[in-house]
């Protein structure tokens, strides 16, 4: 409110068909919108925590996991790495195969940002560490614990 507004007059959205057609839409999320969470099971309380930081409030399944052709997320590959949105390189694939690190070392990484090989965080991760930081650790320990529930993805 400290700023003038700006005389800009709004813009129509160049959306591309099928996605300029807000019908779709409902077709689309009755495709993949569900209720149910993308792991299911009976996991500890602690990673029952950490499923719903990760699934439902931090969404990393968005970056960390590919698209199918329409889109929705390709849940056989949950968290198993995708393009990066910007165009450049690849989000990695965190299943417990590929990223090898114990619950103490993910917790430090989403902390700190630093990796146990001394790397650091960098991208749109970077505002993801600053937001988990601030959490409570016992937060950051449930995500943990649920990052090494996930069934691997090759």
């Amino acid at each position: 409110k400290t700023l003038p507004a700006d005389p800009t007059p709004s813009q129509p959205h160049e959306l591309a068909f099928p996605f300029s057609m807000r019908e779709t839409l409902g077709l689309w999320k009755l495709l993949f919108l569900s209720k149910d969470w993308v792991l299911p099971g009976n996991l500890t309380p602690t990673a029952a925590r950490g499923r719903y930081i990760a699934e439902a409030l931090a969404h990393c399944g968005e970056c960390h996991t590919p698209r199918n052709m329409l889109g929705g997320l390709d849940t056989s590959r949950w968290l198993g790495g995708a393009p990066n949105p910007s165009g450049d390189g690849k989000v990695p694939n965190i299943t417990p195969d590929k990223l090898k690190w114990a619950a103490a070392d993910i917790v430090q990484y989403l902390t700190t940002g630093f990796t146990p090989e001394f790397d650091v965080v960098g991208g749109h991760m970077a505002h993801v560490v600053e937001n988990m930081g601030r959490l409570p650790e016992s937060d950051r320990l449930a995500v943990a614990e649920y990052i090494l529930a996930v069934p691997s993805v090759q």
